[in-house]
């Protein structure tokens, strides 16, 4: 679609480059900083159309900071691709995180930017603005090379020194606390909305509408809206005025369903498709400051149900509750009644799987209440274990302030009938762990990277020969452990690593590019592990990628 023509002062988008752009590109200037996007992507300069949603349902440059009071759908269809580029300043000062890749001097990129949950987050220093690239795992090539294309222009101007260091400060700080676990213990009404509002919204509907509780999607790579005004001191704030918030996380779909990204059929795939995302559901709560204790909802839209997409969806909800309890999190799914529901309820008593702690479903009858009539039997979920959202796709204005919303009735508790979260097991081995790690002199030791855990870490060129570098740990219990790796990335190192786990079942090879998402936990899933002290995951140098292959630490944790 054509692009929308912006008239402020500093933004452009330019007509006519001067580079020679192939027919399908356009290029994209703000204060300085210069990018090639597809013709076909729409340029929206927020400043002109501040009700503009910042939605990435379909592909979008958006050109400054979101405004107070956007007009966005509450029910978009999952995502494609999208930029939003703003100026750094008090406004963007609490989203500087340890994640923001700031560029070098006299640069407008920089290497392999750190994903997490479909966000890459670039501070571009000599210009003065931060960008938020948007995708899906099939988008993410395509928005990097979008990324690559960058340079800096005329009218660049660097970001203050003090806006740049907030980024340190936020990286060790320890963000402020909810008001205790969310949504705490409340009977009445709520809502649920695309993005969070900003706090003006949310004070006036707190003086003005009846409704207390609001859902916020707090994770997954399947959310459609920004969620610019999410920071830890807007949960904060909001609880502290006696809000009860709904933690969402919208990632993986049913397998038959029409949404991405989808999880497995298989049911060992999807549970651990499942805990991989509940782990990372429960760093996006703790990064916001919602406790342990708090019921975080998986969002799975409405599907065609059949037996084998029954069991993926229901496999995914046992992974995703059994890694919430071993992180101290209560879980939760939302779905339609006529798919997700049904299927959850029918299964209720079914030792298969792991119930799910807090049932949110969605049955538009507009009767504001708890009961699922036959989606859900009377006694399931009968402890203050529900929320139905009884109407949807509603704008509704309070004190002059409009939001589309979806209409919720609920009746909670999280102090009590349900199942308390067990104590989990976790035990860290790094390479300089002494009796935890075995290598043959092929492999070296580095402390190149700022990224590595502990000292140092270990690495080998690709060869086509077993030489494993094991990690060694005992466990207490023949079980469920959720593995995760830590590497430092380069784009020297290898784009094909093999991870060998030593499961009960034999060795299971899971395959990680070391040249992404460095200096963090990367989880290879959740597999079952024998009790007893032994070599439980193995580094292998047998691999067709190229570059060094990286061994550094290993975190198994009992789910």
């Amino acid at each position: 679609m054509a692009s929308l023509l912006a008239a402020a002062v500093g933004l452009t988008v330019a007509a006519t480059p001067t580079r020679a752009a192939p027919t399908d590109e356009q290029t994209v200037t703000y204060r300085g900083y210069r990018l090639a996007v597809p013709a076909d992507w729409r340029v929206v300069d927020l400043t002109a159309d501040p009700h503009a949603c910042v939605r990435f349902d379909r592909p979008a440059v958006y050109l400054g900071h979101p405004g107070e009071q956007p007009w966005c759908p509450a029910r978009l269809v999952g995502r494609t691709a999208g930029l939003v580029i703003e100026p750094i300043d008090a406004t963007t000062a609490e989203r500087l995180t340890a994640d923001t890749e700031v560029t070098a001097t006299g640069k407008a990129t920089a290497g392999d930017a750190v994903s997490r949950d479909g966000s890459i987050q670039l501070a571009v220093r000599d210009a003065g603005v931060l960008v938020t690239a948007v995708h899906t795992p099939d988008t993410e090539p395509a928005v990097r090379r979008i990324l690559a294309t960058a340079r800096l222009g005329p009218g660049a101007a660097p970001a203050t020194p003090d806006h740049l260091r907030t980024r340190a400060r936020t990286a060790t700080v320890t963000p402020a606390a909810a008001a205790g676990p969310q949504p705490g213990t409340y009977t009445g009404r709520g809502f649920d909305t695309c993005t969070a509002p900003s706090q003006s919204t949310m004070d006036t509907w707190r003086t003005h509408s009846p409704y207390r509780a609001i859902g916020i999607y707090i994770s997954g790579s399947s959310r459609s809206c920004t969620q610019a005004n999410l920071t830890a001191t807007w949960v904060t704030n909001q609880t502290a005025n006696g809000w009860h918030l709904i933690p969402i996380e919208l990632d993986r779909q049913a397998p038959c369903g029409t949404r991405t990204p989808k999880m497995s059929y298989d049911p060992a795939t999807a549970r651990s498709q499942g805990a991989t995302r509940a782990t990372a559901a429960v760093s996006a709560a703790q990064a916001l400051g919602i406790p342990a204790g708090s019921v975080i909802y998986n969002d799975i839209e409405h599907y065609p149900s059949s037996e084998s997409c029954k069991a993926a969806v229901l496999s995914y909800l046992s992974g995703w509750t059994e890694r919430l309890h071993a992180l101290g999190y209560l879980s939760g799914m939302y779905s339609s009644g006529s798919s997700g529901v049904r299927d959850l309820c029918s299964a209720y008593h079914d030792n298969r799987y792991t119930r799910v702690d807090h049932l949110f479903f969605a049955w538009w009858n507009g009767v504001a209440d708890t009961d699922a009539g036959d989606y859900c039997p009377d006694a399931y979920y009968a402890d203050r274990q529900r929320i139905h959202q009884y109407t949807g796709d509603s704008y509704e204005t309070w004190g002059g302030v409009r939001i589309y919303i979806d209409r919720d009735y609920l009746d909670v508790s999280t102090g009590g009938g349900t199942t308390p979260p067990p104590d989990g097991f976790s035990v860290t081995v790094d390479n300089a762990t002494a009796g935890g790690f075995t290598a043959s002199a092929n492999w070296g030791t580095s402390t190149y990277s700022s990224q590595r855990h502990g000292a140092d870490y270990r690495f080998a060129g690709p060869t086509p020969v077993s030489d494993l570098a094991w990690f060694r740990a005992a466990l207490p219990a023949t079980d469920s452990y959720e593995v995760s790796v830590w590497y430092p990335a380069d784009p020297g190192y290898n784009d094909s690593t093999p991870y060998l786990v030593a499961t009960t079942g034999g060795n299971q090879t899971v395959r990680v590019n070391q040249r992404v998402n460095g200096g963090r936990w990367v989880s290879l899933g959740v597999f079952t592990l024998a009790a007893g002290d032994g070599n439980k995951v193995g580094v292998s140098r047998w691999t067709s990628g190229t570059g060094y292959v990286i061994a550094d630490a290993v975190r198994i944790t009992r789910v």
